[in-house]
């Protein structure tokens, strides 16, 4: 019994693994949920309350909007009180310093009685300006009223409010005195109380902004409330600026309380709840749909890291208060899945990360909306990411989408231009530029998972690349029948749907194993000797099956990635080199052959991009030995061939359907008769 459990679960190890790998993705993202409930009501601005009437669930606060907040601090600054302390040193030293002024400026020595007159004068002005003060000019005074009231502080800590008509400045503190001595002006005793002139009532910056921001924390965040049970919305009112802003409140006390520690355990169970749904229909998606995916378990954790990381992105960047999550770069997900699995699946783990994060930000309904039309444009818009302009194209789609859709939805939320969050629109920009990440995102994906993406296979089918340059060196003739079945190969998976990139690529290295021993194919034979006149036929097909496993030594060298190796390893299959094998035949009719000697090793094709190359790989070969070149001979060698391959089941591991094969047929045809430059014959 206990034998039969174990090897229940070793048969069954893939699919435990994976059920692993998507339950501890589930965990990962429950933690990073915040811990607090969601309301369980959608609104929106000017739009019909659709839910049955709304009494208040229990007591709670109305809370006062953002520009209530904002025009009741401006309001406090502008009646901002400014405090003000007396420099007491300043009064201490203007008699000491007046004295030496006039001692160091008098020039009539004999005449001391005039001197003593002028310094009692001069100290008699400086007497009464300095009992009332001379204040230091501020900003913050400017525009200021004569009645504006500032606060001054004395040596005793006591606070005189006075009136900044009843302080003196330096300037009407000199005009007070030009004007009280009138015409007989004593220019001397002007000097000397200009002299003497020094603000004494001094801004206090550090008290006035104290008490500024004792003020502005009194501010009372919320306005009136509700009572439990008493009614907040009717069925089909319309959500209002003043409804909003209610049912806002209602929506944040709410959730607070959801969040307690005796409602903690249900939360997380309701989100384990929901995650465990969600990635089970990612499960059946990628079984009913995607199973290269869903059987590879690197797929697999690729998929998972890229939604789970997101998640944590996302987590992250609310937890900062004035960072919008509009500038998370969410259009990276479609274009890094679809770069290397194709669009559906890209939108199916965009769709599902989607909606996991809309469970924990602001205005799910609105983010579901925004993101999910840019997602589907990005995806369906954009042909292939192998281009920096294409890419900078993608971008500016991204940026242009959301941004019309934003605009478009808040208009129908606010009815007014004036209330648009114009900010956004930077979160949009620069969420747009990150999207330009997804270069080096494509390549560290490339390095960790061995993936091949359309960059990498135009650099490959570069024909000037190092290992291309060596075979048209050493093989010419090799090269030039991979080039005619690269092309040939490229149209014909246009023909039945397929990457043609990847399939042209895989056809300009299948045969690199040739190098090895170029004169032993005929392409390469330009002297009329053929070296295998001088082998057996056994050895010649070793030599020739040999070319596969050398092709594939050398791909590995050069560190070809597996997806161009498979098409070394598959264009022949298992198929037979047919041509010795008939030849031993004829010559030794009577002896029992065994034919795997004259066999290629496969394995046979498993996609259409193989199955297609092995196809035009044998069309292109063959059709180098016609004698006669016309429709009949060239239709009669393109169906000889792939039925051939048909009948020996080259094909059974690929998705190709009969349909795809009739298609294939007529256009090697088509094709092979304008390379021959086959002409219709016209009737008689």
């Amino acid at each position: 019994m206990k034998t039969n459990f174990i090897n229940k679960v070793r048969n069954q190890h893939e699919l435990i693994f994976k059920l692993f790998l998507m339950l501890l993705s589930v965990i990962v993202i429950v933690f990073l949920f915040p811990k607090e409930g969601k309301f369980k009501y959608e609104f929106q601005k000017n739009k019909p309350w659709v839910h049955q009437d709304l009494l208040a669930p229990f007591d709670f606060a109305i809370n006062k909007t953002n520009d209530e907040i904002a025009f009741e601090k401006q309001a406090i600054k502008k009646q901002q009180s400014l405090y003000f302390n007396i420099d007491y040193e300043v009064l201490n030293k203007v008699p000491q310093d007046l004295k030496k002024w006039f001692d160091e400026n008098w020039k009539d020595s004999a005449n001391t009685d005039l001197k003593q007159q002028s310094f009692s004068l001069a100290k008699q002005y400086l007497d009464t300006i300095y009992q009332k003060g001379i204040i230091q000019l501020i900003d913050e005074l400017e525009g200021k009223s004569k009645g504006y009231v500032v606060l001054i502080m004395n040596g005793n800590n006591e606070v005189e409010e006075l009136e900044l008509g009843n302080l003196f400045t330096i300037k009407s503190s000199y005009d007070f005195v030009a004007s009280s001595l009138g015409n007989n002006s004593n220019n001397f005793v002007l000097e000397a109380v200009e002299s003497q002139l020094k603000q004494n009532v001094i801004f206090n910056k550090d008290l006035t902004k104290k008490d500024l921001n004792d003020e502005l924390s009194s501010i009372s965040l919320v306005k009136g409330g509700f009572f439990e049970k008493q009614k907040i919305i009717s069925k089909g009112e319309i959500v209002n600026d003043e409804k909003f802003n209610i049912l806002q409140s209602l929506k944040t006390e709410y959730e607070s309380k959801l969040g307690n520690e005796n409602q903690s355990l249900w939360l997380i169970i309701g989100q384990s709840i929901m995650m465990l749904v969600l990635f089970y229909a990612l499960f059946v998606f990628l079984k009913s749909v995607s199973r290269n995916v869903f059987y590879n378990n690197f797929d697999l954790g690729f998929l998972l890291i890229i939604i789970v990381g997101f998640i944590a992105i996302t987590a992250l960047v609310l937890k900062f208060e004035n960072t919008s999550v509009y500038v998370i770069p969410f259009c990276i997900i479609p274009l890094l899945v679809s770069t290397f699995f194709g669009k559906r699946l890209a939108l199916f783990v965009f769709l599902v990360t989607i909606f996991i994060i809309s469970f924990f930000v602001p205005n799910p309904f609105e983010f579901i909306l925004l993101q999910s039309i840019t997602g589907i444009v990005t995806i369906f818009t954009v042909l292939r990411v192998n281009k920096r302009a294409e890419l900078f194209y993608t971008a500016i789609i991204i940026m242009l989408v959301i941004s019309v859709s934003y605009f478009g939805l808040s208009l129908i939320q606010e009815t007014s231009i004036d209330t648009i969050n114009w900010d956004a629109f930077g979160w949009f920009g620069i969420a747009a530029g990150f999207t330009l990440l997804t270069y080096p995102l494509i390549y560290l994906f490339e390095k960790i998972f061995g993936y091949v993406s359309d960059v990498t296979l135009l650099e490959l089918s570069d024909t000037n690349n190092k290992l291309l340059k060596e075979l048209n060196l050493k093989a010419p003739g090799t090269f030039q029948h991979s080039l005619q079945v690269s092309n040939l190969a490229e149209e014909a998976i246009q023909e039945i749907g397929g990457n043609p990139l990847l399939v042209r690529t895989g056809a300009l290295y299948h045969d690199i194993g040739k190098m090895y021993a170029p004169a032993y194919f005929i392409e390469n034979q330009s002297t009329g000797v053929n070296p295998h006149d001088e082998l057996g036929y056994e050895e010649s097909a070793d030599i020739i099956i040999n070319h596969v496993i050398k092709g594939i030594e050398l791909a590995k060298e050069y560190k070809l990635p597996e997806q161009i190796i498979d098409f070394i390893r598959t264009h022949h299959g298992t198929t037979k080199t047919q041509y010795f094998l008939r030849m031993y035949k004829n010559e030794n009719p009577d002896e029992e052959i065994d034919e795997s000697i004259f066999e290629y090793p496969g394995p046979i094709p498993y996609s259409k991009e193989t199955a297609v190359l092995m196809m035009a790989d044998s069309v292109e070969a063959a059709s180098r030995s016609l004698k006669k070149y016309d429709g009949d001979s060239i239709s009669n060698l393109v169906n000889g061939i792939i039925d051939s391959q048909v009948a020996q089941n080259q094909f059974i591991n690929t998705n190709i359907t009969f349909r795809d094969v009739t298609t294939l047929k007529k256009m090697f045809i088509k094709k092979l008769m304008n390379i021959y430059h086959i002409r219709i014959e016209y009737p008689k």
